[in-house]
């Protein structure tokens, strides 16, 4: 008996009748709205081998009675907002060969079992999470100071306070709270006017970033009065105008978790949309040092950056990116959760490779920026299929520690040069690897997280290079057009693989890459020219 409901907009919580299907073997409840806290006598589910819940919003801890379902062989609660401990009953189910619960709030160490079991890619995302991996070690709390015993102490004895001694106290704080709700309501009232009067002038008072950028300058942060909410919000440029009230009064969806903070779709009053990415509290710089930086990748514009539009400081230390919503998603999605019935064609596959070498040749060359975390996750698409990489600079918002998880995730999905695993620190030749990755991505139609043959995607690829079965390597729906489109496929590949050198010496630099995609196929301006105020065009490597 299965029960699979995935991939629906079903909301509230799991009722705890769920419990009595005693002969359910499958549950499939991902990609929902569900939340709350699962039902503890879930575990009385003794005959399920599968339990999907991830991409919801369940929170507390995860039932230990879990445990007690011996039959279960894949459990993935990944992407929800899971806190505690994982239950150490987890690591005695015989029969689990599947464990996912990346991406929550998980903390505490990871039993031994599960991190003997399974990897890392199991556990990240959780950044009080740690003994699953050798760059995760679990630090001894350190010992706590004696105790200083001191003598016991005497209660003083005091005069017992009279009938009028307790009214005149009352009063006295009645007034006091009184006083203090007349000063927050005039307060409000104030501000509320002040709102109002920006919210007609918006046009000029929110957005002088944007009347530079229509003279051809640099964006400029402006900070903007935060009305009502509190906080500091600085707009750079863009399309849409909003204060503070309006985007935390936005209507929230969440797209995505990853380690730098969740990201979310908010869909303001006026029914524009864009797109938020709060971070992490916990794993950013302070708000001296974070402001310089993020004022630095306010400025950054090209057509195949994805543009930060303004960033928010709320009074209690949140810290929220806004940038502009891409309707299509991210590349990964595009290409591995697209419907059968959907093919995506050697041109657009072209496009989206050269887009992302301009962008990270832009970020190089022109910005002297390393991106650091570069996969197809974080490369999202335009109406007509123009790459925008995003993502970039966001280390240098993180404290460093935090900065070497992100390395340690990269690793984990794939997209990781081999060195990193000494180095800790980026450069243009792990970003070249990064691409290169991606590029074989859309080349095969292949995850680089997929264990292939025992080795990752890169090694894979050159495996079956090494035995003279090329085709094999490329993705099928590219070969009904091989008569064609063949010698650019092949060079293409070439490419690829001198990206994912083990050696970082043999890797080219990225203005390499993008003029030997110019060489291999000459780029259609129109086509990838992206529309808006990102610099109207594509630039050339000589830029």
């Amino acid at each position: 008996l299965s029960l699979d409901v995935s991939h629906n907009s079903i909301n509230g919580i799991i009722p705890s009748s769920v419990s009595k299907l005693s002969h359910l073997s499958i549950l499939n409840l991902e990609s929902n709205g569900l939340l709350g806290n699962l039902p503890q006598d879930i575990g009385n589910l003794r005959n399920l081998s599968v339990l999907r819940l991830a991409r919801n919003h369940f929170d507390g801890r995860i039932p230990p009675s879990l445990g007690n379902i011996s039959t279960l062989s894949l459990l993935d609660l990944s992407f929800n907002n899971f806190t505690g401990n994982i239950p150490e009953s987890l690591a005695d189910l015989p029969n689990l060969n599947f464990l996912n619960v990346s991406y929550n709030n998980l903390s505490g160490q990871v039993p031994v079992g599960l991190s003997q079991k399974f990897n890392s890619s199991s556990f990240i995302g959780n950044f009080e999470l740690c003994g699953f991996s050798p760059s995760t070690p679990c630090i001894s709390p350190a010992p706590s100071p004696p105790e200083v015993i001191t003598g016991p102490k005497i209660p003083k004895k005091g005069r017992k306070l009279s009938a009028k001694d307790m009214i005149l106290i009352a009063a006295g704080a009645l007034l006091v709270i009184m006083l203090i709700i007349c000063c927050i309501l005039l307060c409000c009232l104030i501000r509320k006017r002040t709102t109002s009067r920006e919210r007609e002038g918006a046009g000029v008072v929110a957005r002088p970033g944007a009347e530079q950028a229509e003279k051809g300058a640099q964006p400029g942060p402006s900070e903007v009065e935060a009305g009502e909410a509190g906080g500091k919000l600085v707009h750079f440029d863009g399309p849409i105008v909003f204060t503070a009230d309006d985007l935390l009064c936005a209507t929230a969806e969440i797209m995505g978790k990853s380690t730098y903070g969740t990201v979310y779709k908010a869909t303001l009053e006026d029914g524009s949309q864009v797109a938020v990415k709060r971070l992490r509290e916990k794993i950013t710089k302070g708000q001296k040092e974070f402001e310089a930086e993020v004022n630095v990748l306010g400025k950054i514009r090209h057509p195949n950056l994805l543009a930060l539009r303004a960033y928010y400081l709320g009074p209690k230390g949140e810290k929220l990116l806004v940038f502009d919503y891409m309707p299509k998603g991210s590349l990964v999605n595009f290409l591995h959760a697209r419907a059968p019935d959907t093919q995506i064609n050697w041109a657009t596959r072209m496009r989206l490779i050269q887009g992302m070498a301009r962008g990270l040749f832009h970020l190089h060359n022109n910005e002297n920026l390393i991106h650091g975390n570069l996969t197809s996750s974080n490369v999202l698409m335009d109406d007509t299929n123009n790459a925008k990489v995003a993502d970039y600079g966001l280390s240098r918002l993180m404290t460093a520690s935090a900065a070497a998880n992100v390395i340690a995730t990269a690793g984990a999905l794939g997209y990781r040069a081999p060195e990193l695993s000494k180095l800790k620190k980026a450069n243009t030749k792990t970003d070249v690897y990064s691409l290169g990755v991606i590029i074989l991505e859309l080349l095969t139609g292949k995850s680089p997280g997929e264990a292939m043959n025992g080795g990752d995607l890169p090694q894979w690829v050159a495996s079956i290079v090494k035995e003279e079965w090329t085709n094999e390597v490329f993705d099928p729906e590219l070969l009904t057009d091989a008569s064609t489109i063949g010698d650019e496929l092949l060079n293409t590949l070439k490419l690829a693989l001198h990206c994912v050198d083990p050696s970082p010496s043999a890797r080219p630099e990225v203005q390499q890459v993008v003029l030997q995609l110019e060489e291999i196929r000459p780029p259609d301006t129109g086509a990838t020219t992206s529309s808006g105020d990102d610099g109207g065009g594509v630039p050339s490597t000589s830029e």
